[in-house]
C-alpha cells in the first residue's frame, strides 16, 4: 500500500495536483473527480499551475441530485475550481432528464462514449468519516452493483439520492488516489487502512490494482499507533 504524508492540506494540495499533471501529459488521458474541499483544492492548484488537459475526458465519480448550477453540485465545484481554460472535455450528468435512474443510465452511456470503452486512466476518491467514497455510502445498494459503470444510489441516512460510479469500474482505473486531510477522519482511516474494516472506501481500494494514499499530517495522525 502506497501511503504518502504531508504537512498540511496545502502541501497535499499541490502534490496531488503535480501528480495528476504528471499522469495528464499522455494520449487519452481520463481524470475520475471527487467532491469535497480537498479535491477542490487539488483543482485550484491544477488551475494556478495552468495544467493542460487538452485531448483528456474529466468526469464524475460521483453527483449530487441537485442542479448543475446549485453550490452542492460536484461538476459545478469542478468548474468553478478549475476554470475555463483547462482544455479538457467535462463531461457531467444531464439533471434536465428529470430521474436520478435515468440520468445515471445516461451519463453511463456517454462515459462509455467519452473513454472510448477504456478503463479510467485516473481517479480521484475522497473518504467521508464514515467511511464512504464516492457516493459509495455503508449499507447502499450501489455496493453491491458489478455489472453497471454508472448509478443511481439512494442513501437512507441523507434521505437524497446520489449518483455514482460502482465499485469495479472506480477499481478498473489505472491509479486510484484517495485524498483524505484533517483530523476528523484520523480516526476511520486508521479502521480502513491499519484495521482493514470493509467500509466502502476499503472496498475500493482491495479491488483496485495500483492506489495511493495522499494525506495530510493531521488525518494521519493515528497510524502506526498500537491497536
Amino acid at each position: 500500500m502506497d501511503i504518502r504524508i504531508y504537512d498540511d492540506k496545502h502541501a497535499l494540495a499541490d502534490a496531488a495536483a503535480r501528480l495528476i499533471a504528471e499522469e495528464a501529459d499522455r494520449d487519452g488521458f481520463s481524470l475520475g473527480l471527487a467532491g469535497g474541499s480537498t479535491p477542490k483544492a487539488t483543482y485550484e492548484r491544477l488551475a494556478e499551475l495552468r495544467v493542460d488537459f487538452s485531448g483528456s475526458t474529466l468526469w464524475l465519480g460521483d453527483e449530487r441530485w441537485v442542479a448543475p448550477d446549485h453550490q452542492d453540485s460536484n461538476g459545478f465545484t469542478a468548474r468553478q475550481a478549475l476554470g475555463s481554460d483547462h482544455g479538457g472535455e467535462l463531461v457531467v450528468p444531464d439533471w434536465a432528464l428529470g430521474e436520478p435512474e435515468t440520468a445515471a443510465a445516461a451519463y453511463e452511456l456517454a462515459l462509455d462514449r467519452a473513454l472510448g470503452g477504456r478503463s479510467p486512466s485516473l481517479v480521484l476518491l475522497g473518504m467521508g468519516d464514515d467511511g464512504h467514497t464516492a457516493s459509495l455510502f455503508p449499507g447502499t445498494k450501489a455496493l453491491d452493483v458489478t455489472d453497471r459503470r454508472y448509478v443511481a444510489n439512494w442513501v437512507d441516512d441523507k434521505q437524497v439520492w446520489r449518483l455514482t460510479a460502482t465499485v469495479p469500474f472506480l477499481a478498473s482505473a489505472d491509479l486510484v488516489v484517495f485524498l483524505v486531510a484533517g483530523e476528523s477522519k484520523a480516526s476511520m482511516l486508521e479502521r480502513v487502512i491499519e484495521r482493514g474494516e470493509p467500509f466502502p472506501s476499503r472496498v475500493v481500494a482491495e479491488a483496485a490494482s495500483n492506489v495511493v494514499w495522499m494525506l495530510d499530517a493531521s488525518a494521519a495522525s493515528r497510524l502506526g499507533r498500537p491497536l
